[in-house]
């Protein structure tokens, strides 16, 4: 494979700013959270509006903002764009957005131009909003029927649920699947993604946990546990609200 050597855009990165856990008047209002690593967001193009105009891989790289890679693309006009990289896209090679456009790995192309079984990723739930399902590690969403205006796609959770057919889907699946597997291995790591050690409750002085407090090791001294705020924290501690999704057909759960 060939290496090629580019001067990468400045302008489809920023740095990212910190918020720690804390509002903006700096109380902490998101415990768990803090320090972290220096980041830099890279600008992602979710939508794929770049029609007819064939792009070139020019890089696969690392996003520290996501379990995914993501690969730069070079446009034939001379614009610069960070997609989502499917498993299987390599470096040199050419990608397109379009009505009707090839069904290869890369394109992006409306449901109802794509074959019933494929398997796609960056849907659109709505028509020129970009994607937002089939964005993570490992993901590939399959097309199971067209009907009336939509398509059924099987989850990865195995969900269905209907798209518009002139929504936006991007032909593959995603790699990095091995993340799930991924083991932290280390305090100091968590620190750099920003995760601060959990306390157990009973650690804690009565003052900050109703479960703290006591002589030497103890339980947590009632009946039930509780959070911090001195709400149940086992059980049934949701309310039971009505599903109301019209474009789910069957449920993860049934």
């Amino acid at each position: 494979m060939k290496v090629l050597s580019i001067k990468k855009p400045k302008n489809l990165k920023h740095l990212l700013k910190k918020h720690s856990g804390r509002s903006s008047g700096g109380m902490v209002t998101v415990r768990g959270q803090g320090g972290r690593h220096k980041r830099y967001y890279r600008e992602i193009d979710f939508k794929r509006d770049k029609f007819g105009v064939e792009g070139e891989v020019m890089a696969l790289e690392y996003d520290p903002n996501r379990n995914v890679d993501i690969a730069l693309i070079k446009y034939a006009d001379g614009e610069f764009r960070y997609i989502l990289a499917p498993k299987g896209l390599g470096q040199g090679e050419k990608i397109v957005s379009g009505e009707k456009v090839e069904v290869k790995l890369g394109n992006a192309l409306k449901l109802k131009n794509i074959a019933i079984g494929t398997l796609v990723h960056n849907v659109e739930l709505t028509p020129g909003h970009g994607g937002q399902i089939g964005r993570s590690a490992g993901i590939g969403i399959q097309i199971l029927a067209k009907e009336g205006g939509f398509a059924h796609l099987k989850m990865p959770s195995t969900e269905v649920r209907m798209i518009p057919l002139d929504s936006l889907a991007t032909v593959g699946v995603l790699g990095n699947e091995e993340m799930k597997r991924m083991v932290i291995g280390s305090a100091g790591r968590s620190r750099h993604m920003g995760i601060k050690p959990t306390v157990r409750g009973v650690a804690q002085d009565p003052d900050s946990h109703p479960h703290g407090g006591g002589e030497g090791r103890s339980g947590i001294g009632r009946k039930k546990p509780m959070t911090k705020y001195g709400r149940p924290a086992v059980g049934k501690t949701r309310k039971k609200t009505k599903q109301s999704s019209k474009y789910v057909i069957k449920r993860r759960k049934p």
